[in-house]
């Protein structure tokens, strides 16, 4: 059985859920050719990366620690590499990797604009090395599901769309200024956090995005500085030693999407939506019925499909075997997959297009098709007017 040696450049959650996500591909798919060994990882936090190397090292392979990425990709002996650090090192990171001849499992979105995910993918492309993107949820089995319904035309011809992503991370004012709160480290805040994800569901669904008009908000415009603090932190506002700093990037984006397919379809996406929590959705609506799916119900869809039009009823299905990769991990309907096993879906096939097999992987195209919508959606903003994509 042939060995694939990972490395995994950044110890926080994320860089946790890839480890998982490896470690558990062969429980799922036990008759896998190839399977993949935690090797090593880089983070610039001593304490992160010893307690991910206490976390994940076997008993018969400890994980060395790296406290540069650069070091790892010259030092470590690997096959491919997770890039799971903070959105303003993709390019840098994925580049180097592709360029190092590592194959490459990167974050979504891949860098800032569309410029850094062409950048990477491009990387990729000159070295032949296979390369994915997480865009985890359309692994869940029952958004695969709604897609097969879409095309084998059980709503009929799709009219428009919605898909919404609101939570409250950042819904505190006392919220610390992190990087994500910069447009040089951050990006575009909630676009690259959170409507990247929407963007590539839509695409999943219904296909290519022809145009887009938009509009952004900052809620809450300045926040406290702070040396250093997690996604969820929370300082005291009140506190008059606090100092604070200007908010750049958006909290807020709502968009209108011309699909190239001729539907319409809508992205929302809020970080600090006061009151919601991972609030995501999707639904479309054709001319003989809709599906709709509610990420915190992941194993159900909801789908109307007949013939009946005004007071045609919607039922509620349960993902089963034939869904997406649901029979990997459950023998029978209605027993939910949660996050971490998307992940898992993720790591197989990218593992598989290693070894040669023909997958269905969000690739780097994926990444810059979304981050092209997303840069349409700035520029829309800034104008005023329809962006065509």
């Amino acid at each position: 059985m042939e060995t694939l040696r990972v490395g995994i450049v950044g110890a926080g959650w994320m860089g946790h859920v890839h480890a998982r996500a490896y470690q558990r591909v062969a429980q799922h798919w036990p008759d896998l050719a190839v399977r993949s060994e935690l090797v090593a990882v880089a983070d610039s936090s001593a304490a992160a990366a010893e307690s991910f190397a206490r976390a994940h090292g076997a008993s018969t392979q400890a994980v060395s620690i790296w406290p540069d990425w650069r070091e790892l990709l010259a030092k470590a002996e690997l096959d491919a590499v997770s890039v799971t650090a903070p959105n303003f090192l993709h390019r840098e990171i994925g580049v180097a990797v592709a360029e190092a001849g590592k194959h490459l499992w990167i974050e979504k979105p891949v860098g800032l604009t569309a410029a850094d995910a062409i950048a990477v993918r491009d990387a990729a492309r000159a070295n032949g090395v296979v390369a994915c993107v997480g865009f985890n949820y359309r692994h869940v089995p029952a958004v695969a599901r709604a897609r097969r319904v879409v095309e084998s035309g059980g709503i009929g011809v799709p009219t428009h769309a919605r898909v919404q992503l609101f939570t409250d991370y950042a819904a505190h004012p006392g919220s610390p200024l992190s990087w994500r709160y910069t447009v040089e480290n951050g990006g575009h805040g909630v676009l690259g956090d959170l409507a990247s994800h929407g963007v590539d569901l839509l695409r999943f669904v219904l296909g290519d995005v022809a145009g887009v008009m938009a509009q952004t908000a900052i809620h809450i415009p300045r926040r406290p500085i702070a040396d250093a603090a997690g996604h969820y932190a929370v300082l005291d506002v009140e506190d008059p030693e606090l100092e604070l700093g200007e908010v750049e990037n958006e909290d807020y984006v709502v968009a209108v999407l011309k699909m190239a397919s001729g539907a319409i379809g809508v992205c929302e996406a809020n970080r600090a939506a006061v009151g919601e929590q991972n609030n995501y959705a999707l639904e479309v609506h054709g001319t003989l019925g809709l599906v709709r799916w509610d990420f915190r119900r992941p194993g159900e869809l909801q789908v109307s499909s007949g013939d009946q039009y005004a007071g045609q009823p919607t039922s509620t299905v349960f993902s089963e075997p034939g869904d997406g990769e649901y029979a990997a991990f459950q023998p029978g309907a209605g027993i939910a997959m949660g996050y971490d096993d998307t992940k898992v879906v993720e790591a197989r096939q990218f593992i598989g297009a290693i070894s040669g097999e023909a997958w269905e992987l969000a690739t780097l195209d994926d990444a810059v098709a979304s981050a092209t919508v997303l840069d349409a959606m700035v520029a829309s903003h800034e104008s005023g007017e329809w962006v065509e994509v």
